[in-house]
């Protein structure tokens, strides 16, 4: 039988993976083993290993990585120690990262140098800042992708990738978008004592190739929102270099009756919440991919999600500064609900495991190959 070893660092990478998780975990022919690390093991964060726990997964493994905000390169280091030690006792036949972050980086350098398959979810997008340097790196180190799109195939192909080695299962995040499985809106805010009827979704993070400006973007933002008339639920950054800046400027919204803050969401509560937002603000990759689709405006503040528009009049680009970032709360609010995607017959992790039942998946050489245009 299979063994297949998911490493998740973040809300939001296991918000992607957890249909791809339950798909193998309903299956008999595999099994499963979580490396929960990262934000999940950090109480200021939510702690959200135990949203794991809740989805009702097993054989997860904690492993506490964190340094410090400044620290990306120890953290990576920390974390291939213990990713290494790990895999060398549950001996996985495929390790299984996501997305741009230096968690999914240690677990494609443990399984590309111990001759372990790697699959890397969502390679060949775009993400601007360090962050692309990293996606790309985990792209180059994995043995298969499993892209969203034709677009992101492509460029794994410009990368030198086989053409062999790219599935195109769509992206995970529709599933849980569409799911009809979702709590409804009054269970997602009695849930989290949530007493808007209208509402916005703020998710602003660090960029951390330009962190020494993160404490004069983030006091402009958190101006801006005070200044608006809007009600506003709040969820923390990422841990990224310059976060704290953000959330000390964020000690402005505690106790205002027109904010809520949360260090985090389970994400779907999050996406419910999402879909019946007025829009949403700030520069998380939330705003460029599910809100689009489901017809929520998005006010993307900054150069963090640079060249990954997807081509929508929902989403509305402004510089850092807070007469422009007012202007477009405006705009925003002019906006009508139009959704851009629907529901596909075939979701990713159905995708996904038909990759897996393949024998062609895993005969796919360990040794990787340059491939020339």
């Amino acid at each position: 039988m299979r063994k297949i070893a998911f490493l998740s660092g973040t809300r939001a990478d296991f918000g992607k993976l957890k249909s791809l998780i339950q798909a193998v975990s309903d299956a008999s022919d595999f099994e499963y083993c979580i490396f929960a690390t990262g934000m999940h093991l950090l109480e200021q964060y939510g702690l959200t290993v135990i949203e794991i726990e809740k989805a009702g997964l097993h054989n997860i493994h904690r492993f506490s990585n964190h340094t410090s905000e400044a620290t990306m390169d120890l953290t990576l280091a920390k974390t291939i120690k213990g990713f290494s030690a790990f895999v060398k006792t549950v001996e996985p036949d495929l390790i299984i990262v996501h997305g741009d972050r230096v968690e999914a980086l240690a677990g494609a350098i443990v399984g590309s140098l111990n001759n372990i398959l790697v699959g890397h979810i969502e390679g060949g997008e775009l993400s601007g800042t360090v962050d692309e340097l990293i996606r790309h790196s985990v792209s180059k180190l994995s043995h298969i992708h499993f892209v969203s799109h034709e677009t992101a195939a492509k460029r794994l192909l410009q990368m030198g990738e086989l053409e062999s080695s790219i599935f195109n299962i769509g992206s995970a995040d529709l599933d849980v978008l569409f799911s009809d499985t979702l709590p409804n809106l009054e269970t997602a805010k009695a849930y989290y004592d949530i007493p808007f009827e209208n509402y916005a979704v703020v998710l602003f993070h660090s960029v951390t190739t330009a962190h020494q400006e993160t404490a004069t973007h983030a006091g402009d933002f958190v101006q801006a929102l005070l200044e608006d008339d809007q009600n506003y639920v709040v969820i923390y950054p990422n841990n990224d270099l310059g976060s704290s800046a953000i959330l000390k400027a964020y000690g402005q919204f505690e106790e205002h009756p027109r904010f809520r803050l949360f260090p985090s969401l389970r994400f779907e509560y999050f996406i419910t919440l999402l879909k019946n937002a007025a829009f949403l603000i700030g520069n998380s990759s939330a705003g460029i991919h599910e809100a689009p689709y489901l017809g929520i405006p998005t006010v993307n503040v900054g150069r963090r999600q640079e060249n990954r528009d997807l081509q929508t009049d929902r989403i509305i680009h402004v510089d850092n500064s807070k007469a422009a970032i007012l202007k477009s709360i405006a705009s925003a609010k002019a906006l009508k609900v139009n959704p851009k995607g629907a529901k596909s017959t075939k979701t990713a992790a159905s995708g996904f495991l038909e990759a897996l039942r393949t024998e062609a998946f895993w005969q796919i050489d360990h040794q990787k190959q340059f491939r020339d245009l």
